[in-house]
């Protein structure tokens, strides 16, 4: 505790002797200074905030572990800095922004550095889904992009997502050569904070439109929608930025019945409504099933404030509403997708999802013969494994389960807009031939097995929690489980080692993926529990999958008891 009191106290010194450093923030670190705030002092200053899954993320407030204008300016200093020695001539970069407090001001502060820095800043007028942040970097031709959002996280965070060109989030070596860079930076003296006016454009409209036409491409079952054009569907933005284009993109596609919950349209940062902005948690969507309900809907969706995840609720045989997992709901509409293919783009198309995500996927493609690639967490590495397979093979989808979907490849990252206007059409196709959602996901199970998954998030804040994660993240290493609900672990994946172990026979083999800290383990009755800690959140997330055949449909209620039994019997085992 006193190295990390002495760390921060030494950065926290380093920003009152800055002559950059406006005055207010000066008199804020004073007040941690003093002996009472000594916690606040060490989560703000014992280190600096670094690229994750998700790029750069934290709470807003004062401190290098902090959201603010400086750690901004920083990155983007970096960045710019990082560019200029990968590009020659004219360099091009686009900046969006979501409705968190603070967003605006931040993308402000980023294109006006970019701009003294002599790099052209197209900045979005307003607040748009980071889907087209990603799309705009290719339709621009810009060498990076940065959004300002912190996705799905509760109100006192904001992030800086940073893109390359062709739109994916930057990987290895980038991220950490752009982080070499912020720290070769030294003092804030050498930020650029004062813009160059005549760098900084703005976004047109013709860059919305090129994105809608895209998606309109790509969407299958088209006379399914003309003929169930008044199909019931509700739609929340959760106060963020999917307001802005989702409505317009279903209305494009010829959807006349969309009903939006008024009480969450209004961008606001506060987010009034909800404990946390994430769809993945039933309390945020309770006002968009409220509705459902009401208005008797076909399908709910709800998107997070950046708009690159949605949440999806349908209706049982009883004609009650639930929400779908980030499984269910990616498995269904990849099973939707994938049966609609043509014959030439399932011989010569290929799916993607990351390894934490429902194997379900993999079993889907392998019967539809379909190639399923599987990476890190993270869409970026998705993004990755496209450059490396253009012009080999041509993308058709790929998602995670934590609500993140991304259909054709004229996007890089998870895109929420054009995943609702694909979950319509899959509405819209179900009711088309006299079925409903729910009678389509009970299928699925019965025709390629019943996966189902449970997933616990531990959180762990501050310094303390940082070193207590990474402390069971050892121990799970040093002395693995050796069951999981009296099933016996027969396979281990270190993605850090980068070993895959059988027990039984102490055969290990090599992981062709990059680095990373997770563990997986596999049992003799096919669960598979998977380990890691958050890269964009103060937590450690365990993913729990089981399977089991599903005879018919009238055995889905016993089956399902049965796997929610053994997901209870492994959490035990994991607490």
């Amino acid at each position: 505790m006193n190295d990390l009191l002495n760390i921060a106290t030494q950065r926290a010194n380093n920003w009152l002797q800055s002559p950059t450093i406006d005055d207010q923030t000066k008199a804020t670190i004073q007040q941690m200074l003093t002996p009472d705030n000594t916690k606040l002092l060490i989560d703000s200053f014992y280190k600096d905030l670094e690229f994750g899954t998700g790029g750069l993320r934290g709470v807003m407030g004062v401190g290098s572990n902090c959201m603010n204008r400086y750690t901004i300016g920083a990155a983007t200093q970096g960045l710019a800095n990082y560019l200029k020695k990968s590009f020659t001539g004219k360099i091009k970069v686009a900046i969006a922004y979501d409705s968190r407090n603070n967003s605006a001001a931040f993308a402000q502060v980023t294109a006006d550095i970019f701009s003294a820095n002599g790099i052209e800043a197209y900045l979005f007028s307003e607040l748009r889904p980071t889907p087209l942040l990603s799309f705009a970097i290719r339709y621009l031709n810009c060498q990076s992009g940065v959004v300002i959002t912190a996705s799905h996280n509760p109100k006192e965070y904001n992030g800086y997502k940073a893109y390359w060109q062709g739109g994916a989030q930057l990987v290895p070596p980038h991220d950490k050569n752009v982080i070499t860079e912020v720290n070769a930076i030294g003092g804030f003296e050498n930020i650029k904070f004062q813009a160059d006016p005549s760098k900084i454009k703005t976004v047109g409209k013709e860059v919305e439109d090129a994105y809608y036409e895209e998606v309109n491409r790509l969407i299958p079952k088209k006379d399914s929608i003309k003929r169930q054009a008044n199909i019931a569907l509700v739609y929340s933005s959760i106060h963020g930025a999917g307001i802005t284009m989702v409505p317009e993109c279903l209305k494009r596609l010829g959807f006349t019945n969309l009903k939006v919950v008024e009480e969450q349209r209004e961008p606001n940062g506060n987010f009034p409504t909800v404990h946390s902005p994430n769809p993945e948690e039933q309390s945020a969507m309770e006002l968009a099933l409220q509705k459902a309900k009401a208005e008797n809907a076909e399908l709910v969706m709800a998107t997070d404030p950046d708009t690159d995840r949605v949440g999806i609720g349908i209706k049982d045989n009883t004609g009650e509403f639930f929400l779908l997992n980030g499984n269910q709901a990616f498995s269904l509409m990849m099973w939707f997708i994938m049966k609609n293919l043509s014959e030439a783009d399932r011989n010569g198309g290929y799916i993607a999802k990351t390894i934490v995500t429902s194997e379900l996927v993999d079993t889907i493609a392998t019967k539809l013969q379909i190639d399923c690639y599987n990476t890190l967490t993270g869409f970026k590495y998705i993004a990755e494994l496209m450059g490396q397979m253009e012009g080999k093979k041509k993308f058709i989808a790929a998602g995670e389960e934590s609500y993140g979907y991304m259909v054709g490849d004229f996007v890089r990252d998870k895109d929420a807009v054009s995943a609702c206007a694909f979950f319509a059409a899959l509405a819209a196709a179900a009711k088309d031939e006299g079925f409903s959602l729910y009678d389509w996901l009970i299928q699925m199970y019965v025709d390629f097995g019943y996966y189902k998954e449970g997933l616990i998030n531990l959180v762990r804040k501050g310094a303390t929690g940082e070193q207590e994660i990474k402390e069971m993240m050892q121990k799970f290493r040093t002395a693995p489980p050796k069951q999981f609900a009296g099933s016996p672990v027969t396979q281990i994946l270190d993605y850090k080692s980068s070993i895959q172990k059988d027990i039984k026979s102490g055969k290990e083999t090599q992981l062709d993926l990059p680095k990373s800290d997770v563990l997986q383990f596999y049992t003799e009755d096919g669960s598979k529990i998977s380990v890691r800690p958050s890269g964009t959140e103060p937590k450690i997330k365990f993913y729990v999958s089981v399977k089991a055949d599903l005879k018919s449909k009238a055995d889905f209620p016993t089956v399902t008891a049965a796997l929610d039994a053994r997901i209870k019997a492994i959490e035990k085992d994991l607490a």
